[in-house]
C-alpha cells in the first residue's frame, strides 16, 4: 500500500488586507478608519492577532486598549483595560501645570489614571518630585509602571488619603483631571467610555463637580505657599468650578483652548 503524500493542512491565517481592515472599521463607525487601521498593522505580531484586534475594535473596545498604549502630549503612553484612556483635550491641563512647575517642584497627579498627566508635566519640566494617586488598582499598578523610571511614588487610595503627611504644605503644583460628567449623562457616553472604563473615572455626581469640591476643599492643606491647583472641567461647568476654588480659599482663574476643545480652572493658594 503506497504512502498518502497529503500535506497536513496549514493552521496559518492569512492576513487581511489594509483595505479590508478600514473597510470593517469605517462600517463599525470608526471614524478615523485608516489611520485605525494602520496603528494595528504595526501593532500586531502575527495575521492572526491582527485579525483579533480588529475583531475586538469591531466590537467598540478602545483602540489603546486594544494596542495597549495611547499618544498623550507626544509621549507613548501604557494604558491597560479597564484604565480611563487620557483625552487629548488634557494636553491644555498639562501644559498650564508645567508652566507653574519649575524644576524641582513638587507635583501631586490625583486621581492619576495611568500616570499620563504626572508624566507629561515631568517630561516638560525636565525635574520634578512626582507623586500619583488613583483609587482604582488597575490605574495604580499602572501609573507605577508609567511612571517607574521618574522614580515616582503611586499610592493607591481616595484623593489626598493616601498621601505622605510629610507633603502637608510643601506641594507646588497639584493637577487632579477628576470626573466631571453628571450623573445623569453618564449613559449619553460613547460605549468605548461608557462600557469600557470605570464609572468612578466618569461620574462626577448630580451636577458633575462633586469630586473637583472635594479636591478644592482639601487643596490648602497640601499647597505650599504661593502652590497651585489645576483641574479639567467643561465650559458650562467653568462658573460653578471656579466658584469652589473661591469657596475653598484660593485665588481663582481659567484657562481655555478652545481648538482642543479644554476648560482648566487654576486656584492659587
Amino acid at each position: 500500500m503506497s504512502k498518502s503524500t497529503d500535506a497536513p493542512a496549514s493552521s496559518s491565517v492569512p492576513a487581511p488586507s489594509r483595505a479590508t481592515i478600514v473597510d470593517r472599521l469605517r462600517a463599525a463607525g470608526c471614524v478615523f478608519a485608516e489611520d485605525e487601521a494602520e496603528l494595528l498593522i504595526d501593532s500586531a505580531a502575527s495575521p492572526a492577532a491582527l485579525l483579533a484586534m480588529v475583531d475586538r475594535r469591531v466590537a467598540g473596545l478602545p483602540l489603546e486598549h486594544i494596542v495597549g498604549w495611547v499618544d498623550f502630549c507626544g509621549l507613548r503612553v501604557a494604558v491597560d483595560p479597564g484604565v480611563f484612556v487620557p483625552r487629548r483635550r488634557t494636553e491644555l491641563l498639562v501644559r498650564r501645570a508645567a508652566a507653574l512647575a519649575v524644576p524641582g517642584a513638587t507635583v501631586v497627579d490625583l486621581a492619576c489614571g495611568c500616570g499620563a498627566i504626572g508624566l507629561a508635566v515631568a517630561a516638560i519640566v525636565g525635574d520634578v518630585v512626582l507623586h500619583a494617586v488613583d483609587l482604582e488598582p488597575s490605574a495604580v499598578r499602572c501609573a507605577r509602571r508609567n511612571l517607574a523610571a521618574l522614580g515616582a511614588q503611586v499610592y493607591g487610595g481616595d484623593l489626598y488619603e493616601p498621601l505622605p503627611a510629610r507633603l502637608r504644605g510643601h506641594v507646588d503644583v497639584l493637577v487632579a483631571n477628576v470626573p466631571y460628567v453628571p450623573t445623569g449623562a453618564v449613559d449619553l457616553l460613547p460605549p468605548e467610555a461608557r462600557i469600557h472604563e470605570p464609572l468612578l473615572a466618569l461620574d462626577g455626581g448630580a451636577d458633575g463637580l462633586d469630586v473637583l469640591r472635594r479636591v478644592a476643599s482639601g487643596a490648602r492643606d497640601w499647597l505650599a505657599p504661593g502652590g497651585h491647583l489645576l483641574l479639567e472641567t467643561s465650559l458650562e461647568q467653568a462658573d460653578a468650578a471656579l466658584a469652589a476654588l473661591a469657596e475653598a480659599g484660593l485665588v481663582p482663574a481659567l484657562a481655555r483652548d478652545d481648538d482642543l476643545p479644554a476648560t482648566v480652572v487654576i486656584g492659587r493658594c
